[in-house]
């Protein structure tokens, strides 16, 4: 999504992009406090990711891994100097919260349903990132214990009051959490792109590898939620997705685990 033109400052960026920022249209794309993303206007369009040094290397892994089964945007660049630089090309089409979208819902809960249950269906061999879930426990372990804990993201139905009943379910079930999946690790509306509602590739894939396949329906349901501003197409989203496959104690427990941030 196309957010405010700017003019670069070039004596911030490193050489090897001067080319294609200079007699480009650029736009500030960015959606993070921590990273800034430069759409460039330039054959078929280019992304510029900076953030903190070595913080892009396991999104620039990924990335690679999804384009290599053609789930992904190409890695053209990547960088780590006093910041680390992602150059990626685009892929076409726009993201599920544009208004083509949001306004159909009921189409779009069932196709992010379907194409979540495609993505944990592909083989993950070789996947570089092999370990998320032990990580993602160790994270929510560190900050339970330094009170960091997000008691608004919870949807009412998760019944957490407060931080101690949501490490209690983990310290309770943690055990349970699976690391057999392709996950993108951040399942949100605006890191799906779609052409005319055919899938192009997800973006954003810096908290992607192999965990429990929860991660991802807890935060497409949350995403869901949140961008429609209604809970009414939860359901279908699951439906589409395949009942079969989702243990309802598993996503509440990967529901406390996502609390601690």
């Amino acid at each position: 999504m196309r957010k405010n033109r700017i003019i670069p400052q070039l004596d911030e960026i490193p050489q090897l992009f001067h080319p294609l920022l200079t007699g480009s249209a650029v736009f500030d794309s960015s959606c993070s406090a921590t990273a800034q993303v430069l759409r460039i206007e330039r054959g078929q369009g280019l992304y510029l990711k900076s953030a903190a040094k070595a913080s892009l290397a396991q999104e620039a892994a990924m990335t690679g891994y999804f384009h290599s089964k053609g789930l992904g945007p190409e890695v053209l660049e990547y960088i780590s100097e006093d910041q680390d630089w992602l150059l990626t090309a685009a892929v076409p089409g726009d993201d599920c919260i544009a208004s083509e979208h949001l306004d159909q819902p009921n189409r779009l809960a069932e196709t992010l349903g379907s194409l979540l249950r495609m993505l944990h269906e592909q083989d993950h061999s070789g996947c570089p990132i092999a370990d998320l879930s032990t990580a993602r426990l160790s994270a929510a372990a560190d900050c339970y214990r330094n009170r960091l804990y997000d008691e608004g993201l919870f949807p009412d139905n998760w019944g957490y009051a407060t931080a101690e009943e949501a490490w209690a379910e983990i310290d309770r079930n943690g055990q349970y959490l699976q690391c057999d999946t392709l996950i993108h690790g951040d399942y949100c509306l605006p890191n799906i792109i779609l052409d005319h509602w055919h899938f192009s590739g997800f973006i954003d894939l810096g908290g992607a590898g192999i965990s429990d396949r929860h991660f991802d329906l807890f935060w497409g349901m949350w995403s869901l939620g949140f961008n429609l501003k209604t809970d009414r197409y939860l359901q279908r989203f699951l439906d589409a997705y395949g009942r079969e496959a989702i243990n309802e104690e598993i996503l509440r427990l990967v529901a406390a685990i996502e609390v601690f941030s």
